[in-house]
């Protein structure tokens, strides 16, 4: 980053949680071993974030594709995801962090969509915001607001001319919310298999070789460290970001966490 500017730090970071089996296998555990180390992982940044003034996190936690994965695999997922929300939501609360789920429930039993809305419910009003993607798909996003926005088009008159961007992005996942600065992957994997498709337009992309599990605070702010030296230039020259310096460009702007 040039010298005139000063460093910007992300308020909203996402992050795909790579490479649970990986570690699981290299301890000579089971893979819903790596993927409960990884659950407590999650502590980890939360608090990192809080340190941080980081205003959001968005994780993903399990993709639509992931249901191809082995049916035991799975309902251990399920079962440990359900057995997070009913524990984590008490201490969630007192942290004042509001958890939010994203993504398609319409595949979950009753009682982890119970849970789910149980846990939303008991942290509303919390200051961070905490988003689990789970069944979630970038595509599956893009088309569900799609699907939102022809409705009104049908159904309440809606004008085509009146489609824009903003209109786009208030019906996707993660409306109303900043958008994501920074996107995390751990694992040594350099993709965004298919997560926040829409969201990820502007955001800077940081890859780490270490497994999930093993990323930590001291990770996380070697990221940061990282992400507040670039320079983010939006489609605009050096130049012209000195002369907006201390002015919130177009592509920075999001409404306030909800």
């Amino acid at each position: 980053m040039t010298d005139q500017l000063s460093p910007v730090s992300p308020k909203h970071i996402a992050i795909i949680m790579d490479g649970n089996n990986r570690w699981a296998k290299r301890q000579g555990l089971s893979g819903i071993a790596g993927h409960k180390a990884g659950v407590e992982r999650l502590r980890d940044m939360l608090e990192g974030c809080r340190e941080y003034n980081i205003d959001v996190l968005t994780v993903f936690a399990f993709s639509s594709e992931n249901w191809s994965r082995p049916i035991a695999e799975v309902r251990g997922l399920m079962s440990l995801f359900e057995h997070y929300l009913s524990g984590e939501a008490k201490r969630l609360k007192k942290e004042n962090v509001r958890l939010r789920v994203i993504g398609d429930r319409n595949k979950f039993d009753k009682k982890l969509v119970k849970s789910i809305e149980k846990a939303e419910l008991q942290t509303l009003g919390g200051k961070q915001t905490f988003n689990i993607a789970a069944d979630y798909g970038g595509r599956w996003d893009i088309v569900n607001a799609a699907k939102r926005i022809a409705a009104s088009v049908k159904d309440e008159g809606l004008a085509l001319d009146s489609i824009d961007e903003e209109l786009f992005n208030s019906h996707t996942a993660l409306a109303n919310l900043p958008p994501v600065d920074l996107l995390i992957r751990t694992g040594g994997e350099s993709r965004v298999s298919n997560f926040l498709l829409w969201q990820l337009a502007y955001s800077e992309l940081y890859f780490s070789d270490l497994l999930w599990p093993d990323f930590d605070c001291e990770a996380l702010k070697a990221a940061i460290d990282n992400f507040t030296a670039r320079e983010r230039r939006f489609g605009l020259t050096s130049e012209q970001l000195k002369n907006t310096s201390g002015k919130v460009l177009d592509h920075q702007k999001g409404s306030s966490c909800a």
